[in-house]
């Protein structure tokens, strides 16, 4: 991009983002406001304020730009990153559309693996069976990883931070793994999450809201997807494990939970893992910090495998076993009421 090394190119993509971000989120919370798109309290939800949540579209709009533009100014336009950024915008549609008026779950996921599928199908995937069910299994991450974002966007500052250590991480990985024309895509994404704390950090003023959450999701798994296209099943499906482990763990954790208590898996409650946290005294913000460092663990031996420099098989075992002991710990700590209700911070 105008003669400039990728790892400056990916850096000043990055940096614009932020910029954007930071500027427009202000405004678009006095829209909010304005307009009444607040996400309200219940006892299902942490915050207890009335919160506008059109951030989401603040991030979406400084990532398909700024990456978007940066993909143009490049010698040879990579027609990938165009058909991700697309869809990535059908999900921050969809995610604005469901802020503004519930959609149903079914409408929803249609759409989502719509883009996904479109997503999978013309910038390839991880080979599994070397058959279409590589097509499924690369489709169903996607839906999974993305609603998962969704479900962990639950406190301030937590998905906000989780995605911009991410999309830091594969950003470097695809810089080193010589793929400079997709790398200023998760720079993009980094640089507007980092912005868009400056208004999400505890207290936050603004929520990402679904057409944050989900966009932030699809755009990470997508491009996971993307990153490990070819490679064999295991190599490609332990680096995807360990990139979005946070994410993964909190939906898995939250699902194990609610069907011990007899709660339906679907409804909305206060039993995610950030809520745990603040049960066991942590403040709000030390929450987003300590998920966030382990968000920057787990995608730092993500890209070691990616490097060769771990064994798959010990790093799989590993991974499984230690979250097997976090989430028995993380279980032990009570978030229902005797009555089924959720506890309070």
């Amino acid at each position: 991009m105008f003669g400039l090394s990728p790892w400056l190119a990916s850096a000043i993509v990055g940096l614009g983002a932020l910029l954007i971000a930071a500027l427009l989120t202000e405004p678009l919370r006095r829209l909010a406001l304005r307009r009444g798109y607040t996400d309200q309290p219940n006892a299902r939800k942490a915050h207890v304020h009335p919160t506008p949540y059109l951030g989401g579209v603040a991030v979406a709009v400084a990532t398909l730009g700024s990456a978007g533009l940066a993909a143009l100014a490049m010698k040879e336009f990579d027609a990938a990153v165009g058909v991700m950024l697309i869809s990535a915008a059908l999900i921050a549609v969809l995610g604005l559309t469901d802020d503004l008026r519930q959609l149903s779950i079914r409408f929803r996921l249609c759409v989502e693996a719509a883009a996904a599928l479109m997503v999978v199908l013309w910038c390839g995937h991880p080979d599994a069976f070397g058959t279409w069910l590589d097509v499924v299994l690369a489709v169903g991450w996607i839906l999974f990883t993305t609603n998962a974002f969704n479900l962990l966007d639950n406190m301030d500052g937590v998905v906000s931070t989780v995605t911009a250590i991410t999309a830091g991480f594969l950003c470097c990985a695809a810089l080193s793994a010589g793929l400079a024309g997709t790398a200023p895509v998760m720079a993009a994404l980094a640089g507007a999450c980092a912005g868009f704390l400056f208004h999400n950090w505890h207290p936050a003023r603004i929520f990402l809201g679904d057409a944050g959450s989900l966009f932030v999701g699809f755009l990470v798994s997508s491009f996971t997807v993307t990153l490990h296209q070819g490679d064999a099943a295991h190599s490609g499906y332990t680096s995807l494990l360990l990139i979005t482990l946070v994410v993964t763990a909190d939906t898995g954790l939250v699902m194990v939970a609610r069907r011990r208590a007899g709660r339906p898996v679907l409804q909305g409650g206060r039993d995610h893992i950030a809520h745990r946290l603040r049960r066991l005294g942590l403040t709000v913000r030390q929450v987003a910090l300590v998920i966030g460092a382990f968000a920057a663990m787990t995608c730092l031996t993500a890209v070691l495998v990616m490097l060769e420099a771990f064994p798959q098989t010990t790093v799989l075992i590993t991974v499984v076993a230690v979250t097997a002991v976090v989430w028995g710990l993380l279980l032990r700590v009570p978030v229902y009421s005797v009555a089924g209700g959720e506890g309070q911070n």
